[in-house]
């Protein structure tokens, strides 16, 4: 039975939202009807099309097949989901039960209408499919692997540890970048102010000289006036080139291009590769003990990657395994692997426990990410340091050579 979203007025004209089951647009009208109320619009959560009246910009916004869950959310439902099934509660209900305790409406909407998915006969990996944006392809693969070993509750328990430990590592990096972020801002603010409402106040100090000032008070005071007159034009330039940025790299091939440059950088590349390989050695280690096959479980876990080069390098790695190529040189011809990351895997191909040893080097990855961080914060920290404080000294010279030379003739 599909889920619709509806909006409809009320006996004392106000509007009410909500999100009810219903064979059809008739039914729902009718059903609103015998509720008192007049059906002003509604929508079909799964094709998000419109059945009746205009909708508007924030409804589109909050639409539930164009929402995507944030990694804690994520997170939470899985562990809820796997907690209600463990006790035994039917897969159908225990989205009921989600759906209903949600504070968020889009996610009602969504769990609303995988319960009626799942009413209608799909198993809920089928369910997660028809929803992309919300639930990535490893969880529907990993749920079907469990449902058809009857072991789905094991399984999404699984897929709560692994997502809360990967939202975990990734709150970690976000703190440690903040104060470099937060430093660099106020940097920037900083010498700008100074440029742009101390630097002229000093100037007109020095017009009545009458002798010519030195180079670097010229520079200073060039730079101080063309940030007057055309610095509102550099910003807009530089947000007009920023969306310019953002518009080709949804384009693939720009994207690519970007991401291998990116990779080409010294300390950049080496986060960027152990951020993508630690995410694909727990997604693949979470898919191989789910029983997926490895040739579908490399080219799901592929897909989960942000990185394109490396994402293409996987997927030309596991058509190798496809060919009859072993994991672990399939991986190690792809060169973003470390060597104890790949004699981990070959030691668990040979052992025939990969889907542990892949899970203990997505770990080490994760460790290793957290110290590549650590070492570049603490790089980047004095350098940002260092950086303000000559361009601050360089402004008060600046200021301060005039002085000297007005001393100097007394």
């Amino acid at each position: 039975m599909p889920a619709f979203s509806w909006q409809a007025l009320d006996q004392k004209g106000r509007v009410q939202k909500g999100v009810w089951e219903a064979d059809s647009p008739k039914h729902l009208r009718q059903r609103l009807r015998n509720d008192g109320m007049n059906p002003v619009s509604m929508e079909e959560v799964r094709t998000n099309r419109r059945l009746t009246g205009t909708k508007s910009t924030q409804q589109r916004k909050s639409s539930a097949v164009d929402r995507r869950f944030n990694p804690t959310d994520l997170s939470m439902f899985t562990r809820q989901l796997a907690t209600l099934l463990r006790s035994r509660l039917p897969v159908e209900k225990a989205l009921g039960v989600l759906s209903s305790q949600s504070n968020k409406q889009w996610q009602r909407h969504l769990l609303t209408a995988l319960r009626s998915r799942v009413t209608e006969g799909s198993s809920l990996a089928d369910a997660f499919r028809q929803f992309p944006q919300a639930f990535p392809e490893y969880y529907a693969a990993t749920a079907e692997a469990g449902e058809q070993s009857g072991n789905l509750e094991v399984v999404l328990e699984r897929l709560a540890d692994y997502a809360e430990e990967a939202n975990v590592t990734r709150q970690k990096v976000k703190l440690a970048l903040i104060y470099p972020a937060v430093v660099s801002i106020v940097a920037l603010l900083v010498i700008v102010g100074l440029l742009v409402f101390v630097v002229p106040k000093m100037v007109e100090t020095f017009e009545h000289i009458g002798q010519e000032l030195p180079l670097l008070t010229r520079v200073m005071i060039s730079v101080s006036d063309f940030l007057q007159h055309y610095g509102v034009f550099l910003l807009l330039g530089v947000v007009v080139l920023v969306l310019l940025f953002s518009s080709a790299m949804k384009r693939q091939g720009f994207k690519k291009r970007v991401q291998l440059l990116l990779l080409k950088l010294p300390l950049v590349s080496r986060v960027i590769r152990e951020v993508n390989t630690s995410r694909f050695l727990r997604t693949y280690g979470i898919l191989l003990s789910s029983t997926v096959s490895a040739t579908q479980g490399m080219m799901i876990a592929a897909h989960v990657l942000a990185s394109l080069p490396i994402r293409d390098a996987l997927m030309d790695a596991s058509r190798r395994v496809r060919e009859g190529a072993s994991i672990g040189n399939s991986l190690t011809n792809t060169g973003y692997f470390s060597p104890m990351t790949l004699n981990l895997v070959a030691s668990g191909e040979a052992a025939g426990k990969l889907p542990e040893m892949l899970e203990r080097a997505g770990e080490g990855q994760e460790r290793t990410l957290q110290a590549t961080v650590s070492s570049l914060v603490g790089i980047l920290e004095p350098l940002m340091i260092v950086v303000m404080g000559s361009v601050v000294m360089m402004i008060v010279l600046a200021v301060l050579l005039p002085i000297f030379k007005m001393n100097s003739m007394v």
